[in-house]
């Protein structure tokens, strides 16, 4: 399967449902009360207390850091891949598909990374994923730049117009499938 969703906070009990997600990914800031959706599994639910920004020591937000991301990649690597995995932060624009790009090349490292993230701009005009998660999420999967410069590639998303969750495969299609 392989399927990573990508939702805005107030969307992720009924795409958990629709979806049939045991397993959650929150991005969201530091404290923020939310309720976890029922059909997820608490001990599968990964909770980053992280700011929506692309720079270190902005007052008293927290910025994405090494172990964040370290945290997504061994998350990822957990997932079994039986279900989809839902991923969210508040808007579903910035942290949540940044997350999605590195937990994709976490489960499958050998995909190209400008064709995973054309796979993403496909399922979402309006994602921009976050600039600090997608550089730290290159130098700890080792991608040598080249997530940095897919993401760059596809550039900002559109404007944001309202919710918009979506939906795309963590792994490519195989030839012939």
């Amino acid at each position: 399967m392989g399927t990573i969703v990508v939702a805005p906070l107030g969307k992720i009990a009924e795409l958990a449902v629709r979806h049939r997600c045991r397993e959650m990914l929150s991005l969201v800031a530091p404290k923020q009360g939310f309720h976890r959706p029922a059909v997820i599994d608490a001990a599968r639910h990964l909770v980053l207390g992280v700011n929506d920004i692309a720079f270190a020591g902005t007052g008293n937000l927290v910025a994405p850091s090494d172990q964040h991301v370290s945290a997504i990649v061994d998350f990822a690597r957990s997932w079994d891949r039986q279900a989809p995995l839902l991923v969210h932060c508040m808007m579903g624009v910035s942290r949540s598909p940044a997350a999605a790009l590195i937990a994709a090349l976490a489960v499958a490292p050998d995909q190209d990374d400008h064709v995973l993230v054309q796979r993403l701009r496909q399922a979402s005009v309006q994602a921009t994923p976050n600039a600090r998660l997608i550089e730290i999420g290159d130098h700890v999967l080792s991608r040598q730049g080249r997530l940095v410069a897919a993401v760059k590639a596809i550039g900002r998303g559109a404007d944001y117009v309202g919710d918009s969750p979506f939906a795309f495969s963590a792994v490519p299609e195989r030839a012939g499938t």
